[in-house]
């Protein structure tokens, strides 16, 4: 097995790009040949300008809005850091371990639908609080260390070596982002990572998934995860990587998500990696197609059934014995989650939570409101506000 500085100095070798020290200059040749105008050397690109609201405009990219335009961009000014930070990442506090100290940060930061990578530095010692998360969170250290922790838990300690692995909902604190510290961070929001290990082990889960706070990236199926994080960030910065074109960036996300429940540690791991189970019995597989297909039809117990062919009670043994739940509440399940989907995708003002509701057969509020707040950890209504970036 290397060791933490071997894995590093592989690192390094392997993507300069994410080096501020080489990054400008790759840029510059990526917009020299898209015909694009040159800063002159040395000076970094001007970031985009700022609008009226505080936030950099960002055009959708050849992907219909599945990627976003980068954002790449150095400063020595706390609050723009944390203005980008807040941007692209979540809400924060940020300040200097030694007020004397200089700022020199740097940003490199592209998306994937669900999925957020970013370079990141600073160049002095710094402490961050983020409350709740909402998504899970890897940051990999490509140099230096940081010290963090969530809730009550001890500090634990991020090298090149050893990746921090974050919940989604628990208070979030780094208590020492040293100065030499660049790292990768990857956020994975909640509902791409946990429908995605639904549609691998094909059952419901128990949320929110519980990973295990650190992974090793120095050898074995970490270090493979690693690479393929840093090579998505780095092709996802050029004008003309392949992840701006819509069926490699659909592959690599999925590949960054699968990769990341193989080889992170989970209650689902050792499943994860067992040959799969036999499909399911044909009468069940055409019940779940129904309801998948129509949500919103207010479908009996007697009416699938008859869809799938077989008595009432042959249908819920069928559902008991290979889908671990009822055919009512794996319907209810397929409701939520349509619902969810569409509460993300709508701006605030263009629908209520009760319209999405009952467009896909909520009947009573309440209930719909506690079994989302269940499943994803919020309100409907704070899903339907949530800024889009």
């Amino acid at each position: 097995m290397p060791n933490d500085s071997d894995a590093g100095d592989s690192q390094e070798r392997m993507i300069p790009s994410l080096d501020p020290r080489t990054a400008d200059s790759a840029a510059a040749r990526n917009r020299a040949a898209a015909g694009e105008p040159c800063p002159p050397e040395g000076i970094a690109p001007v970031p985009a300008p700022m609008s009226q609201t505080g936030s950099r405009p960002e055009v959708v990219s050849a992907l219909h809005a599945e990627t976003t335009r980068p954002v790449r961009l150095r400063t020595g000014d706390l609050d723009e850091a944390r203005q980008i930070i807040g941007q692209n990442f979540y809400n924060n506090v940020v300040d200097l371990l030694q007020p004397s100290s200089v700022l020199s940060g740097y940003f490199a930061v592209s998306r994937l639908h669900g999925v957020t990578l970013g370079a990141l530095e600073f160049g002095a010692d710094l402490r961050m609080g983020f409350g709740e998360l909402g998504a899970y969170h890897v940051d990999i250290p490509l140099s230096g260390s940081m010290a963090w922790h969530q809730g009550s838990r001890d500090p634990l300690l991020a090298t090149v070596g050893e990746a921090a692995v974050f919940q989604p909902g628990r208070n979030t604190v780094l208590d020492r982002w040293s100065g030499d510290c660049r790292l990768l961070a990857v956020k994975i929001e909640r509902p791409a990572l946990e429908l995605q290990l639904e549609r691998l082990l094909d059952t419901p889960i128990r949320l929110p998934l519980r990973l295990y706070p650190s992974m090793d990236v120095s050898s074995g199926p970490g270090r493979s995860w690693a690479r393929l994080a840093r090579m998505a960030a780095e092709d996802a910065q050029t004008s003309q990587g392949l992840l701006g074109q819509e069926l490699v960036a659909a592959s690599v996300r999925e590949a960054l998500l699968n990769g990341l429940l193989l080889a992170a540690d989970h209650p689902y791991r050792e499943e994860l990696a067992r040959p799969a189970p036999p499909s399911r019995p044909a009468p069940v597989k055409r019940a779940i197609d129904a309801m998948e297909a129509h949500p919103e039809h207010p479908f009996t117990v007697a009416a699938l059934a008859e869809i799938s062919g077989v008595g009432i009670r042959g249908l819920q043994e069928g559902f008991r014995r290979h889908v671990d739940m009822s055919p009512m509440d794996y319907l209810r399940r397929t409701r939520l989650v349509r619902a969810h989907e569409e509460l993300r995708a709508k701006e605030p003002g263009q629908a209520t939570v009760t319209d999405v509701a009952y467009r896909w057969g909520f009947t009573h509020l309440g209930r719909f409101a506690a079994a989302y707040r269940q499943r994803y950890g919020v309100t409907p209504s704070t899903t339907l506000s949530e800024t889009r970036l």
